[in-house]
């Protein structure tokens, strides 16, 4: 698995302007890719976003700057990419409406949880190259990991042009499709796993008498500095640690009570589940 890039550079800038997208079915997650498309350097003019909601397609066009509109068909025709991000259970009877509208070399991709290439590449065209995506939730700030893979009939450029638009919305990595689904336990949900620790231990500051406000604050600033930390020392989580527990002292008692109610074998427990119900919920779409 390798980073493509930290942050998109003038030049990728420049190849990506002129590109013309459509989203089908722009939810929260389909508004982050949109927004990180436009970081990446695709002007609005270029883009055409469908949603279902009368509401949801003003809020996009304002917001945004795009066009608008209901019709996925319409939206489709000449755009370069297609970025598919209605409800898996809508997928199938989507593509079956807009393949013949798709305009040759189209790259269609998909951000559809759960969702194999060969899903898309059995009711598409031959030959249209189709790649797989999947970001988190922090996309929606800018600060999200995304995987992407591409399909039978995907070049490198239309990877590369796929990895360019997604990396305004945060870091992109490349993997093989068989690790989509360990992707998605560790960062597709790995998020949550985040907001569940920052609960509990604005919980426990609550409990020994913080304010709750002050108690939730100094949890979310603790994640973000020891994140930040981690990410620009490079140094191995393990060494860290050990830099904050003093022999004998308040952390090293404080690791001991997670060790002893089996908090790592917890987590461990807790990826392979959420790996395994990924695979469960493909095979129930293959």
């Amino acid at each position: 698995m390798v980073p493509v890039s930290e942050q998109t550079d003038q030049q990728d800038r420049a190849r990506t302007s002129g590109t013309t997208m459509a989203f089908l079915g722009t939810g929260n997650m389909g508004e982050a890719v949109l927004a990180g498309a436009l970081a990446a350097g695709v002007q609005p003019g270029d883009v055409v976003a469908t949603a279902r909601r009368d509401e949801r397609v003003a809020h996009l066009a304002e917001r945004y700057g795009v066009r608008t509109t209901s019709d996925n068909v319409a939206a489709v025709a000449g755009a370069h990419v297609v970025v598919v991000g209605v409800k898996p259970k809508d997928v199938g009877a989507m593509l079956d409406r807009v393949a013949t509208a798709l305009a040759p070399g189209a790259v269609v991709v998909s951000v559809a949880a759960g969702l194999p290439l060969s899903f898309f590449e059995q009711r598409l065209p031959a030959g249209t190259p189709v790649v797989r995506a999947m970001p988190n939730t922090p996309a929606l700030v800018g600060a999200g990991v995304t995987a992407v893979v591409g399909g039978a009939a995907a070049s490198e450029d239309d990877v590369a042009l796929v990895e360019r638009v997604l990396s305004g919305s945060g870091h992109v990595f490349r993997v093989a499709e068989k690790d989509m689904d360990a992707f998605g336990a560790l960062a597709g949900s790995g998020p949550a796993y985040v907001f569940y620790v920052v609960d509990a231990m604005a919980e426990a500051g609550v409990l020994l008498g913080l304010t709750r406000d002050v108690a939730r604050r100094l949890a979310v600033e603790t994640v973000l500095g020891s994140a930040k930390l981690l990410d620009e020392t490079g140094e191995h989580p393990v060494l860290l640690r050990e830099k904050v527990s003093s022999p004998g002292g308040t952390t090293v008692a404080a690791l001991r009570k997670l060790d002893d109610g089996g908090v790592r074998a917890a987590f461990l427990d807790a990826l392979a589940a959420a790996r395994d119900r990924s695979r469960e919920l493909a095979s129930e779409h293959a």
